[in-house]
């Protein structure tokens, strides 16, 4: 039986660094002419190893997602949900839809369940990419993409205008997402992190809390990942597609 991997993807952010209007959903923002949602659901849709999708997204965007998916013909199962206070909410409600899926199967099938967790504003994802970091998880048990820092980043003292020490910039990483679990794991952290109301910022800060003999296995990312954060970001974001679609075409 091959590894078999699910998506959970977070669209529900009110993108407020991106200073949209009042209505707007960063998520619909148009790039190359369709909505920056659907070149990320675009990417897991041609993924070979993931089978389905579970999104959350904000209780006023979900028939405008439901249009969006039946417009652009995405064929793989998929879950809708709406979203939570905070990001790590949101993602906790789709865990719960694909715990239940995942607890339908037999325990064999249960074993080789992989579940990737994405920001649906980072649309620049390649489903070869998403293959890679589901079969590190499966093997691993978690995968991690991230990049190295190009800045030499320093420690602010406390909330001053002053800076505390300099980090080794050769021991750092900055983390993305998709990041990849093994099911059965990351389902137990979120349960385990809503039960005592922990947060943290991203979803492998949950399994290193509540499965520190868990090791994240790393996966160096080229810079093309990034999220879409602030108005400056779309244009950053027209030249990254633009290439990505050069290299495409060469191929």
């Amino acid at each position: 039986m091959r590894i078999c991997g699910y998506a959970i993807i977070a669209a529900g952010g009110l993108g407020k660094r991106m200073k949209l209007r009042q209505g707007e959903s960063k998520q619909y923002l148009k790039l190359a002419g369709k909505p920056l949602l659907y070149h990320t659901l675009a990417a897991f849709e041609k993924a070979l190893l993931i089978e389905k999708i579970a999104i959350a997204t904000g209780k006023e965007y979900v028939g405008e997602l439901q249009r969006l998916i039946k417009r652009y013909g995405f064929k793989k199962p998929l879950f809708i949900t709406e979203g939570g206070k905070e990001r790590q909410d949101s993602i906790y409600n789709c865990i719960e839809l694909v715990a239940a899926d995942i607890a339908s199967l037999s325990a064999s099938a249960q074993t080789r369940r992989v579940i990737l967790i994405h920001d649906g504003a980072r649309p620049f994802i390649q489903p070869k990419e998403i293959d890679r970091i589901t079969e590190l998880a499966y093997r691993f048990g978690a995968c991690v993409p991230a990049t190295l820092p190009k800045d030499t980043i320093k420690v602010r003292a406390g909330e001053s205008d002053f800076i505390a020490e300099t980090l080794d910039r050769s021991r750092l990483v900055q983390v993305q997402t998709p990041q990849g679990f093994r099911a059965r794991t990351i389902i137990a952290a979120h349960r385990k992190a809503q039960g005592k109301k922990f947060y943290a910022t991203d979803d492998a800060a949950l399994v290193e809390r509540f499965f520190p003999h868990q090791k994240l296995r790393l996966m160096e990312m080229d810079y093309h990942n990034f999220k879409l954060t602030t108005p400056e970001d779309l244009d950053f974001g027209r030249a990254i597609l633009k290439r990505l679609q050069q290299k495409k075409r060469k191929r």
